[in-house]
């Protein structure tokens, strides 16, 4: 009861901003812990002296992105549901959701690491992988694979620990796993160790990621939370599912396009000379990019339960003061990173890799990534709150314009007429898009959730 009445002081009662401060700290930590995942591997794989390493691992970025996406489509969409019911005081409704969604992602996990491994080799061609780089490649993805076991599931527990502000456990349970991983890539990759090379280091994120899961696992097996996992609350519908798919499309979509945008990238440079070079500085890019995308995904994480809770209870004014907060806090969020990482572009990437030509394509593939990065804050934010309102299908727009619609045909064409140029310019002209279409969506946003406030449903 107290830990329930702590909830509602949180997330309908403390100011918004509060609020979401308080959700967002330990959710952003958390996140920024899950990409020392992915800096880790790549910082010791450059240890290796490889180029070829940093390919191979360059090319499973796409894959990475798949898998994230594939994980929020449920996990998001619980955790919106999940929040609505619990501002509507249906703790038991939120229970059943989370716990039903937990199971489905189980069974898409097995699924999704049976067909990984079944075509493994022509996953890892279609994503740019050349011959010197598929063995290592196909190595570093057979564990991530596996790891699909224990990350759906893991992401819906997350999401649902966020939906009634369980924030500290969840924030737990990824540190821990990643610190894991900080110690065991060196045992697993190097000669005075297991000697696996890239393969171990996927094997050491995969242990580490497993660690999370039985963390969380934990937790919910305990009694602490609100949300309760159990047996009895499992209850498979089309319609809840369809549900939770509806909400969580457009998140999972904002993933499935930077997944798409990558592989596009790796192909487009696959045709331009010193390919590998481009390959390799365009993957280590990319895991520099993450972060810059956790730390605007872990404030949302934090705006998210407080809008869902406020909209669940009816709560006009509350949730408005959330809607405000966040859109200011995304654009200034994104503005830092985009700051950060223009003026440390060339010794970001010298922490990866001392070749020349690598360090001379990433500075100026990470400087082209985040010239207009606040494009990706206001897209970001705008697809959850119309996911938040009900109207998942404008949401589901948005969360394809920026790395879509805008995106590909800019890559496909502009790396043809202007060479590696092209693949500079691609990424800022995608983002002028966006933020014309975001700008003008801003009045129908609010108008759309006045008219759908008194019709919300658990």
């Amino acid at each position: 009861m107290a830990t329930n009445k702590q909830t509602q002081s949180v997330l309908g009662e403390m100011a918004p901003s509060k609020s979401i401060i308080k959700l967002a700290i330990p959710a952003t930590l958390a996140l920024l812990a899950k990409a020392v995942y992915n800096l880790v591997d790549t910082a010791y794989i450059g240890m290796l002296n490889s180029d070829i390493a940093l390919t191979a691992v360059g090319v499973t970025v796409p894959l990475l992105l798949i898998m994230v996406s594939i994980e929020n489509i449920f996990a998001a969409g619980a955790a919106v549901l999940a929040g609505r019911q619990l501002g509507a005081k249906d703790d038991e409704g939120a229970s059943r959701t989370v716990t039903t969604i937990i199971g489905v992602s189980v069974l898409i996990g097995v699924v999704l690491c049976a067909c990984g491994i079944i075509f493994l080799e022509p996953v890892m061609r279609a994503f740019g992988a050349s011959d010197a780089s598929l063995p290592q490649a196909k190595s570093y993805a057979f564990w991530m694979f596996i790891a699909a076991l224990a990350n759906l599931p893991a992401q819906s527990m997350n999401c649902a620990a966020r939906a009634e502000s369980s924030v500290k456990i969840s924030s737990i349970a990824v540190i821990t796993g990643a610190l894991l991983n900080v110690l065991l890539d060196p045992i697993f990759m190097f000669d005075w160790g297991l000697n696996m090379g890239v393969e171990g280091a996927s094997l050491a994120t995969t242990v580490s990621q497993f660690v999370t899961f039985f963390i969380l696992v934990w937790f919910y097996l305990s009694g602490r939370s609100i949300i309760k996992i159990r047996a009895k609350s499992f209850r498979p519908s089309w319609k809840l599912i369809k549900t939770v798919a509806v909400i969580g499309i457009p998140t999972a979509v904002i993933q499935i396009c930077l997944s798409v945008a990558a592989s596009l990238t790796n192909i487009a440079a696959a045709g331009l000379p010193q390919s590998d070079e481009i390959i390799a500085a365009y993957g280590v890019v990319q895991r520099l990019i993450l972060i810059g995308c956790y730390v605007i995904m872990g404030f949302m994480q934090g705006y998210q339960p407080v809008a869902s809770y406020s909209f669940g209870a009816k709560n006009e004014d509350r949730f408005h003061q959330s809607v405000r907060f966040a859109l200011k806090g995304s654009l200034l969020l994104t503005v830092l990173v985009e700051t950060v990482y223009i003026l440390l572009s060339r010794p970001l990437i010298l922490l990866f890799n001392q070749n020349p030509v690598i360090v001379n394509y990433g500075r100026w593939l990470l400087i082209s990534q985040v010239a207009l990065y606040p494009a990706f804050g206001l897209c970001y934010m705008m697809t959850i709150t119309y996911q938040t309102i009900g109207a998942s299908r404008y949401g589901l727009f948005l969360s394809l314009i920026r790395q879509g619609l805008f995106y590909v045909p800019f890559i496909l064409t502009l790396p043809k007429l202007l060479g590696v140029t092209g693949i500079y310019l691609t990424q800022p002209a995608a983002d002028i898009l966006t933020i014309l279409v975001c700008l003008l969506s801003i009045k129908s946003m609010k108008r759309i959730a006045s008219r759908n406030m008194n019709a919300v449903q658990g």
